[in-house]
């Protein structure tokens, strides 16, 4: 008679897989983000410089990244899921945008068109509520950058009819 041993199961080393890839997309990231912003002064506290508040943001996003790379090997989490491009693809087709028409034609066209396209990147999407949301968003950005904060972002440039505010 033989006798065999008991059915052990080995847990996996990952325990969490989305944690782990979450967390990896995270961390590189930053480091992206932190390698791009390598040119640019950081300052110090009395003058700060136009690096400063992107590189420490950059340095929180990569520790919590790193955060859940270490809690996928220690906490139970899901699993990974499928993958939709959808909603990938039209928030950065609305980065593209607003960066190609914030300059001209300006803010008032750039804004809205971008958070139109994003949000347009949930199957969710109501479209009168969108609608809305935008011209609330574009009016109160723009007021609070251009009036409320000073900024020269340019509002509405159409040099066809001479207009540039």
């Amino acid at each position: 008679m033989s006798q065999s041993q008991p059915n052990r199961r080995t847990k996996p080393a990952v325990r969490s897989p989305q944690n782990l890839v979450s967390g990896l997309i995270l961390v590189a990231a930053a480091v992206f983000v932190v390698w791009m912003l390598g040119n640019l002064s950081q300052g110090t506290l009395r003058v700060i410089g136009p690096a400063m508040v992107p590189r420490w943001s950059a340095a929180a996003i990569g520790l919590a990244g790193l955060a859940l790379v270490v809690l996928a090997f220690i906490q139970e989490g899901d699993a990974l899921e499928r993958w939709h491009l959808r909603g990938p693809a039209f928030v950065l087709a609305g980065i593209a945008l607003f960066a190609a028409t914030i300059r001209q034609p300006g803010f008032i066209v750039a804004a809205p068109l971008a958070m139109l396209v994003a949000g347009f990147g949930s199957r969710e999407v109501r479209p009168r509520e969108l609608v809305i949301f935008t011209l609330v968003m574009t009016a109160a950005c723009a007021l609070l950058f251009r009036f409320a904060l000073n900024q020269p972002i340019p509002m509405l440039v159409l040099p066809a009819f001479s207009i540039n505010f």
